[in-house]
């Protein structure tokens, strides 16, 4: 006999973008200055946190990952605001049947220091789930200067979401 357990899913997302000039740099829907004057590469905002936030959130249901839903060579998501693509995420999900209970994430790059920042990535990200802020965690940390972050080539993030039937 099978025992009764809450329905609940489980996913992982991870996103990497590279550090070019003449780009903004966008965390958790945060406009951030890096002290080299660089941002992200991406044919959206090119958000790596909410990247990985929605892929966690897609993962937990096998339904692929953003490019299948946002696809980089579709003029549409040219420059599009990453939580705006949250939303529609998770839209998606509530259609089918779920809702995120909580989403944990850390962003990894040297520089800028994303501490001050945090609070306001963490309003950004429940607002656009429609969750509560304390349902989502973010932490920064660095790659002690090594691999494409740590020579600041780029940016990564890496999230867990967690999904209950509704």
């Amino acid at each position: 006999m099978i025992e009764s357990m809450p329905h609940i899913r489980i996913g992982n997302g991870y996103d990497i973008h590279r550090l070019v000039a003449k780009r903004l740099l966008i965390l958790g829907g945060v406009k951030l200055d890096h002290p080299d004057g660089l941002g992200l590469d991406g044919h959206s905002d090119a958000d790596v946190l909410v990247h990985a936030v929605m892929d966690a959130m897609l993962g937990a249901l096998s339904l692929g990952d953003i490019g299948k839903y946002f696809p980089p060579d579709d003029p549409q998501w040219e420059g599009a605001d990453s939580l705006f693509l949250l939303e529609q995420v998770s839209e998606l999900l509530k259609e089918k049947g779920w809702r995120v209970s909580n989403i944990d994430s850390v962003v990894i790059a040297e520089r800028p220091k994303l501490k001050p920042h945090i609070e306001l990535m963490r309003k950004n990200i429940a607002q656009s789930i429609g969750i509560e802020i304390d349902d989502v965690g973010i932490k920064a940390t660095t790659n002690e200067l090594l691999g494409p972050e740590g020579r600041e080539e780029g940016i990564s993030s890496h999230a867990v979401a967690l999904l209950v039937n509704i």
